[in-house]
Parts: structure tokens; sequence; C-alpha cells
């Protein structure tokens, strides 16, 4: 477990890079894993996709577009993917008559809750590295800053590109 930190050690602007620097660590850490067990090579961008549309049942390609921030084509391709592997389906949407709905079949469900399982083995890892008690600060001091940032609206959940 790491010593307390010298005040006098911290850069400033550095924190920022060392949480982008340490979800990358985490991510990488999470892929491998996926590898062990087998499954297809999923990218960040697909844990974004699984991510919005168990929230968003009847989100269409455009909308998923938008919410990731690349071009309908991109998440069209992405989309072909997932589908083809088994984990998303697309069927007709329920008012857009043009459009189809983006929805995740039982296998892509499945995944969520195996991500979910994932994400808590690197957190455990990471706080095997720091210590509980450093583990739950760092979780209180996010949330606060999250809060400070967002305050009552919802807080975006996508990659930045």
């Amino acid at each position: 477990m790491p010593s307390n930190p010298d005040p006098a050690d911290h850069r400033p602007g550095q924190v920022p890079l060392l949480l982008a620097i340490a979800y990358r660590a985490m991510t990488d850490h999470f892929h491998s894993r996926l590898a062990e067990l087998g499954r297809e090579p999923l990218r960040p961008a697909h844990g974004y996709t699984f991510r919005y549309l168990a929230d968003h049942p009847d989100a269409t390609t455009v909308d998923l577009a938008a919410h990731l921030g690349i071009t309908k084509q991109a998440a069209s391709k992405a989309v072909a993917e997932l589908q083809d592997w088994g984990y998303v389906q697309r069927r007709p949407h329920p008012v857009d008559k043009r459009a189809q709905s983006l929805t995740l079949t039982k296998r892509g469900h499945e995944y969520v809750h195996l991500a979910d399982q994932l994400w808590a083995e690197v957190e455990q890892r990471f706080a095997e590295v720091i210590g509980p008690d450093r583990l739950a600060a760092l979780d209180q001091d996010l949330r606060a800053y999250i809060d400070y940032v967002y305050g009552d609206q919802p807080v975006p959940f996508r990659p930045v590109w």
C-alpha cells in the first residue's frame, strides 16, 4: 500500500492525466479478462453501446451515434458487429416506421451482467493496491466532483474522443 503522499510531489495538472492513464490500465485489465474468457474482441466503444442500449431500449442508430459522438455509419458498423455476435437485435421502431429500434438480446443483457462482474474485479484489484479505505475515499471524492460539475443534470456516460 502506498505511503502518505508528499504534497510537494504533486505537479499541478497531472491528476486528470493520471485518471486517464488509470482508466486505461483498468480497461486493459478488463479486456484481458474478456480475452481469457474467450469473448469476442469487444472494444471500449462497444461497452458504451451496451450501457446506452440497456438504458434506452428503443434507441435508433441515429440516437446511438449522437450519444457516442460518432457518425451514423460508424454506429451502424458497431451495431452490425454486435448483431453478428448475438448481442443486439434490430426490430421495427414502435413510433417511427422508417427507423429500427436497437435492443439488447438475452445474450447482450448477460454480457452487461458479466461486464459488471469484471469491473468489480478490476475495482477489487485496485483496492488491493491502494487499500479499501483509500478506495472508499476516492469514490466519495469522485462523486463529490461529479456532483459539483453536473449537479442535478444527468451525467453523460460516453467516451471522450
